[in-house]
């Protein structure tokens, strides 16, 4: 006869040869693609140093040419300098003068110049693209009268439109206050920034189930209520990749109005400057275009940092 402390006492599976369930650490299920993630990036830049290095030693001197067309460029090292020769070039000045910055300090103050006014820019686009999204998204009307301008903005070349900003900007007066240069090139950021919030927030928008948005009226919860409860945090999949792309193509347009107004003092700038002196430095010009990538990829940290916020939300996102 069983004892009742005999019924209490816990079965010991291993005893009768059943295997004991496994325990599942769902902290290394977290941390490890995050890692992972990371390690494939690291990767990724070793791989891409590797292939150059190793086409820069094999390739041909003027380059793989067929038909007449350049396909792969020369190996020269006028044309392709050696990664250690860019390294090396980033602790020397800039110049000979004595009062010169090295390098590397002449770029980092242009890249923070630049990702100023790409700032500036994906704020003011991210601001208008919401708006937009949101009126469209309100009225069917107005959607249909917006939408097709919006995607046809994206068409106009960016380099033509700059100067004629930068003019119509320079007769702007109101009593004390001026328009500046800077201006000119923060609005053509986000003339680019604006369109991929736009329709990823047009998209968020209208992703929640028609199911969820029938059961809202039935309670009959008024429109600026749904859209805070339902819409925006179903938008969130949608609207961090869109800020992402916005914020790259800020510091796009930034680098690229530079280059078509001649603002001085940010990379884009510089990018001009020192491609006259590739004849005799080659490793220099290469100083800015690491800073318009290292602008880069601030900028879409900086997103990425805003996500951590949004983390709830995040159920899947949708480029």
């Amino acid at each position: 006869m069983t004892t009742q402390t005999e019924q209490s006492a816990p079965l010991n599976r291993g005893a009768l040869g059943v295997p004991k369930p496994r325990v599942s650490h769902r902290r290394s299920a977290v941390v490890h693609p995050r890692l992972r993630g990371g390690l494939f990036g690291l990767a990724g830049l070793v791989l891409l140093a590797l292939i150059w290095e190793l086409y820069k030693t094999l390739g041909p001197a003027d380059g793989v040419v067929l038909g007449g067309i350049t396909v792969l460029p020369r190996t020269t090292d006028l044309a392709m300098p050696h990664l250690a020769v860019m390294a090396e070039r980033l602790f020397d000045p800039v110049t000979g003068a004595a009062s010169a910055l090295p390098l590397w300090q002449a770029v980092l103050q242009g890249s923070l110049f630049t990702l100023g006014i790409a700032a500036v820019g994906w704020l003011v686009g991210v601001t208008v693209g919401l708006a937009l999204a949101l009126l469209m998204q309100r009225f069917r009307l107005a959607e249909s009268a917006i939408l097709p301008w919006i995607i046809l903005s994206q068409t106009v070349p960016l380099i033509a439109i700059a100067p004629l900003v930068r003019r119509w900007g320079a007769q702007i007066q109101f009593g004390e206050f001026t328009w500046e240069s800077w201006m000119s090139v923060a609005l053509i950021a986000s003339y680019l920034a604006f369109f991929p919030v736009s329709i990823g927030a047009l998209r968020g928008l209208a992703s929640p189930d028609a199911n969820h948005v029938d059961l809202m009226h039935c309670y009959a919860v008024g429109w600026w209520k749904t859209l805070w409860r339902l819409r925006l945090p179903a938008s969130v999949g949608y609207l961090l990749p869109a800020l992402r792309l916005a914020a790259v193509s800020a510091v796009v347009g930034s680098v690229v109005a530079e280059v078509s107004i001649g603002l001085r003092g940010g990379i884009g700038r510089l990018i001009v400057e020192y491609a006259g002196a590739a004849g005799n430095d080659p490793g220099k010009p290469w100083a800015p275009i690491f800073g318009s990538i290292l602008v880069g990829l601030v900028a879409a940290g900086f997103v990425g940092l805003i996500g951590l916020f949004l983390r709830r939300f995040r159920r899947g996102e949708v480029a």
